[in-house]
């Protein structure tokens, strides 16, 4: 299956999106899994 190329805005919104759950007291596994990624991914 073909990886999905992301726009720079939906990247960003992501990563907004999982700065709000960690300010929200969520793990970062939790967070990633919420937008859709894993935590080697977010880190990577």
């Amino acid at each position: 299956m073909p990886q999905k190329k992301h726009k720079p805005e939906e990247i960003v919104a992501k990563l907004r999106q999982v700065d709000v759950l960690l300010s929200q007291g969520r793990s970062v596994g939790e967070a990633v899994r919420t937008i859709g990624l894993t935590r080697f991914t977010y880190y990577g």
